[in-house]
């Protein structure tokens, strides 16, 4: 069976989150950040070099980073779902969003949360060049959401997957302020309903109530 290793509030969400929309059986292996640090635990360091999460366990081998295990779970169990293959008229979009997440969205909110740290004033070049980034990260997605209910066109995808992650549970360590982005924040109401999404955060992480508003 497949066994995934997921640190609490972290990217691993994405995915217990996708097993659940999936239907695909797994055992979760919990681990815990260090209370002080907020790091992983030494268990995560044992298994990997990075000592990063998400990992899995399957077929014999141990596999980490998020975006390539999304992908390939989906090749495994997906049978084309929650995916648009390169026939479809949104295939170039689907691409795009599902990569978007941890190319612009996730690196732009980590870029944020570091600079902030650091005390700079407002008007710090630092502190502007990064908040515009993000700005302009934020308005795109806006935009997007404008005219289509999910990222990649009008269904749930994957690249839903990828992305809700940094718009929510990031938010506790990096606290970001959605209400400019009204189509964003209904966009978070609709996964809030997935049956999919409230169980994979029950499981993975009970004691977080996810920021969707």
């Amino acid at each position: 069976m497949l066994k995934i290793h997921h640190l609490g509030h972290s990217q691993s969400e994405r995915i217990v989150w996708l097993c659940e929309e999936l239907g695909v059986p797994y055992e979760l292996v919990k681990h815990t950040r260090d209370a002080v640090t907020r790091l992983s635990p030494p268990e995560l360091k044992a298994l990997h070099p990075l000592g990063a999460a998400p990992l899995i366990e399957t077929e014999g081998r141990l596999m980490a980073e998020s975006a390539a295990i999304v992908a390939f779970l989906l090749a495994r169990y997906g049978q084309g779902r929650l995916e648009y293959g390169p026939d479809h008229p949104d295939f170039a979009d689907y691409l795009y969003w599902f990569h978007f997440a941890n190319g612009n969205l996730q690196p732009v909110m980590g870029r944020s949360m570091v600079v902030a740290r650091c005390g700079l004033a407002a008007d710090h070049p630092m502190q502007v060049s990064v908040q515009g980034r993000l700005d302009k990260v934020l308005a795109l997605i806006e935009a997007r959401l404008a005219d289509n209910a999910y990222l990649a066109g009008k269904d749930f995808t994957a690249a839903d997957v990828m992305s809700v992650f940094s718009l929510t549970t990031m938010r506790l360590f990096h606290p970001v302020d959605l209400a400019p982005y009204p189509n964003i924040l209904a966009y978070l109401q609709r996964i809030a309903a997935r049956p999919g999404y409230q169980r994979a955060m029950a499981k993975g992480d009970p004691d977080l109530k996810p920021l969707l508003t």
